[in-house]
């Protein structure tokens, strides 16, 4: 099928400028420039005017919960979640039930992509402190990466020893394979979380969650694992990078990246009064002065990457505080909304928002034919229109949780297409159920 976006102004690579796309069944076949549509016999037209045409949003952290916790989420509803926000590809976590540690579980995990996945999909390999061997098992053109826990997260894979760490970071570079770290010190959060429970009982106030998962934790694990990086030559992306103290790791070795996540570019510890345990995640939600830091590196190039940490819980695991209430919040269908607010806010250019959510991911994992508007790319295609207001509302949330910490808020940018693999999945409101994506290959 032969298909033109036409009418609006397309974002790609450092520019904006307005022009047409032209997709032949699964692929790209020509940008041409110009307000002018240009002629030919099409399948299907659709009319961009008034929109901004970017590649399509790559999410390289979320958590689906499949297998095992599928009654917080699933693949079929938070892929159909990640459609609507104009994400096409995403790459979940290894933190589900049995844990994504074994070829056995990856080849499961895969297997469930392909039948329930509406969009493009690939998994990480979990690391643990004895599976270091098995690395040898996967095929690097089709995992993203391992995935380092080294701090104590939702499904405890936890690896605290240090011959571990040192084996993994070793085979990893040996493998050519990057690793992606959750860092945060176990040790210094057990001791804050002691302190604060002497004084506050045994579920203290949600307020206290980031004096508990502080500044001192994340910073001590970040500078380990980029100590290590830089021992091993290992490829090193720090995942939900959360204080501005961690941004100073990440200004000089191009082998040595950071990612930023929505909640902590969007939330402040001033938001734990309103918002409460809805917006505990791990790491935890710091100061302003971070946030606003994390803000700057945006645009200076200290973060590389904007990913969601997409981790929905059922209503009844967010009630409570720092001890009871479950880490994690339902991200991806409000991810580029968010970000395209922080555009209008001047926090960013748009172009900086393409680069981060698109182009970057695909450069760092060395994704094939994706991330970009080119010329035989897949047609990972999203279509936005600034100045269309609309809520969040229980209706409209697709994950299966049903709640967001964003619910009442109206936004003023909408995503109104996302093509996957040259496919209109999403086409304001209308969805196809029907449609799957394809798993994604690397290098």
């Amino acid at each position: 099928m032969t298909t033109l976006v036409y009418g609006g102004r397309i974002v790609n690579e450092g520019r904006v400028y307005e022009g047409s796309v032209i997709i032949d069944d699964d692929r790209i076949s020509d940008i041409i420039e110009g307000k002018s549509a240009p002629r030919g016999n099409y399948e299907k037209t659709v009319d961009a005017t008034g929109c901004f045409v970017l590649p399509g949003v790559i999410d390289e952290h979320v958590h689906f919960r499949e297998p095992g916790m599928t009654s917080k989420a699933d693949i079929d509803s938070e892929s159909r979640a990640a459609a609507y926000g104009g994400v096409t590809t995403f790459f979940d976590m290894p933190n589900t039930i049995p844990q994504t540690t074994t070829k056995e579980a990856l080849w499961d995990k895969w297997e469930r992509g392909k039948r329930e996945s509406h969009v493009n999909y690939s998994f990480f390999f979990g690391a643990t402190n004895d599976n270091v061997p098995s690395f040898q098992e996967l095929d690097p053109h089709l995992v993203p990466g391992i995935k380092l826990f080294m701090g104590a997260s939702t499904g405890n894979m936890l690896v605290n020893r240090y011959g571990a760490l040192l084996q993994i970071f070793e085979t990893a570079h040996q493998l050519g394979l990057p690793v992606v770290t959750h860092c945060e010190d176990t040790d210094i959060i057990n001791r804050n979380m002691a302190q604060v429970k002497a004084h506050e009982g045994d579920d203290p106030d949600i307020k206290y969650h980031p004096i508990i998962r502080s500044e001192e934790a994340c910073y001590t694990s970040s500078a380990l694992a980029v100590a290590l990086a830089k021992t091993y030559g290992t490829r090193l992306h720090v995942a939900h990078v959360s204080t501005a103290r961690e941004l100073g790791l990440f200004n000089k070795d191009e082998n040595i990246t950071a990612e930023a996540v929505i909640s902590h570019l969007y939330f402040s510890d001033q938001d734990y009064v309103t918002k409460g345990a809805l917006i505990k995640c791990n790491p935890a939600i710091k100061t302003l002065s971070d946030r606003e830091e994390l803000r700057a590196a945006l645009e200076d190039g200290r973060i590389t990457t904007v990913a969601t940490d997409h981790a929905p819980h059922q209503w009844k695991d967010k009630q409570g505080g720092c001890a009871r209430a479950a880490s994690g919040m339902p991200m991806i269908q409000f991810s580029l909304p968010v970000m395209l607010e922080l555009v209008d806010e001047g926090v960013l250019t748009l172009t900086r928002l393409v680069a981060l959510m698109c182009h970057n991911p695909a450069s760092l994992f060395e994704i094939r034919d994706r991330g970009y508007l080119q010329p035989g790319y897949k047609a990972d295609i999203t279509v936005v229109k600034p100045n269309s207001p609309w809520e969040v509302t229980k209706d409209v949330i697709q994950s299966k949780c049903k709640w967001s910490p964003l619910s009442g808020h109206r936004f003023n940018w909408q995503v109104k297409q996302t093509f996957c693999n040259g496919h209109l999945i999403y086409d304001e409101g209308h969805f196809d159920s029907l449609y799957r994506g394809e798993q994604i290959l690397f290098r």
